[in-house]
């Protein structure tokens, strides 16, 4: 049976989130919304543009967040990293676990 976004050809809209805590983390899973405070930012790659005026400046920051539960290392790309200062409190969503030893993230 079709929904009502189906029928009249809309997007569906966006699911819930469902937050969880640094420390529920488990190992391979993805689709995690968390909401962490910034401790630290460094950068780990800077590019511009070399070859083409068509390929982006590439930007990835390693970034130290957390909770009250815990701290997890969020790998932060291009536009993201301007919004990864220290202190600033942020929602990560559809987080993806890459590493599960050195709790690092990374959102799609």
């Amino acid at each position: 049976m079709a929904t009502n976004a189906q029928q009249s050809g809309a997007k569906p809209g966006l699911r819930k989130p469902v937050f969880i805590k640094v420390d529920n983390l488990k190992p391979g899973t993805n689709g995690h919304t968390l909401t962490v405070k910034v401790l630290n930012s460094n950068t780990v790659l800077q590019k511009g543009r070399s070859v083409s005026q068509h390929l982006r400046n590439t930007r990835i920051s390693e970034c130290l967040v957390g909770d009250e539960t815990g701290m997890i290392l969020f790998t932060a790309r291009n536009d993201q990293v301007d919004l990864m200062q220290p202190g600033a409190t942020v929602i990560l969503r559809d987080l993806s676990l890459v590493e599960y030893e050195l709790v690092n993230v990374a959102v799609e």
